[in-house]
Formats: C-alpha cells, sequence, structure tokens
C-alpha cells in the first residue's frame, strides 16, 4: 500500500467508517476540531470550540466566538421551549378531555355489608380536533427533541451546556405547576 492509499484509509477507517470517500484532507485536519482542512469529521470526544462546528445543517456552520454566542442562545431558548411544550401539552390534555363517564358497582364490604366504588373514566374522541392538536404538538415535540440530541451529539461542549441549561432553566420555570396540580390530584379520588 503506498503512502497515499494509506492516509486515505487511515482518515476514513480509523475515526469514522462512514464517511463518503470522495473527501480528502491534511494529516492533522481529522484531528483538529478548529478548523484546518476541508474535511469534517464528526469529533468522538467533548471539546471547546468555535472554528468549523456544523450545526444540524450543512450550510450552517459556526466559525466566530459571535456566531457560537447566538447559537448557545438559541439552543438554550429551543431547550427551553422543548420543556414548556412538554408541559403545554399536558395542560392542553386535562382541559379538552371531552367524555367523563362515572361507574358505579357494588363491592363486598366488611361484615357482609355492600359498598358502591365509583370509577371516574376520561377520555376523548379519537377525530376530534383536540387530539389532532396533541398529535400536531407530538410531533412538533419529537422533531425538537431529536434536534436537541443532534445538537449534544456535536460532543462540542458550549452547545452542550446550552441544551443542559436551557432544558433546566425550562423544566424550573414550567414544571413547579405540575408539580403542584399532580400532588393536588392525588389526595382527591
Amino acid at each position: 500500500m503506498n503512502a497515499a492509499g494509506h492516509h486515505h484509509g487511515m482518515s476514513h477507517m480509523g475515526r469514522n467508517s462512514t464517511m463518503p470517500p470522495y473527501h480528502h484532507s491534511s494529516p492533522t485536519a481529522s484531528h483538529d476540531h478548529g478548523g484546518g482542512g476541508d474535511m469534517m469529521m464528526m469529533p468522538m470526544t467533548f471539546y471547546f470550540g468555535y472554528k468549523n462546528v456544523e450545526l444540524l445543517f450543512s450550510g450552517l456552520v459556526i466559525n466566530t466566538p459571535g456566531e457560537m454566542a447566538g447559537a448557545f442562545v438559541a439552543i438554550f431558548l429551543l431547550a427551553m421551549f422543548y420543556e414548556g411544550l412538554k408541559i403545554a401539552r399536558e395542560s392542553l390534555l386535562r382541559k379538552s378531555q371531552v367524555s367523563i363517564r362515572y361507574n358505579s358497582m357494588p363491592v363486598p364490604g366488611p361484615n357482609g355489608t355492600i359498598l358502591m366504588e365509583t370509577h371516574k373514566t376520561v377520555g376523548q374522541q379519537m377525530l376530534s380536533f383536540p387530539h389532532l392538536l396533541q398529535t400536531v404538538l407530538h410531533i412538533f415535540q419529537v422533531v425538537i427533541s431529536y434536534f436537541l440530541m443532534l445538537i449534544f451529539m456535536t460532543y462540542n461542549g458550549y452547545l452542550c451546556i446550552a441544551v443542559a441549561a436551557g432544558a433546566g432553566t425550562g423544566y424550573f420555570l414550567f414544571s413547579w405547576k405540575k408539580a403542584v396540580v399532580v400532588d393536588i390530584t392525588e389526595h382527591c379520588h
């Protein structure tokens, strides 16, 4: 194997075997997270850098500290929005439950007595606006969650911190009402 063939094989098999074979790079480009080559290898360890950081789309590349700061804020807000969307969907579901049915049935009690046990069944129809809205919001929530996961998988420390901090802030701001509601309803049967 000649030197060019050896270099070509190492740059693709050593780090990421899914890269197309038509990319070429300098010997240091595959290990340089700050840029330096025209081939973008996916890093496999956490790093802090702001040069040549691809963000979800091939045309969206961070190259300056200002762009990284902007991306940090946008990702922070997206993660915060994701947490708010989860809570909003639960709240909407509680408000849009359309059919409430009560079923009472006798059950044997102590000393031969009969007790009436009541069950409350809450549901919604499949072909209804609330359920269609929940479906659309669910799709939106799934897409955002995968975007956040892919952003975290860039291994860029700044972007990972933005995802975690945004999710934590969103949970802090939006889920305290949920915790109170769950706590109250647990005691009401």
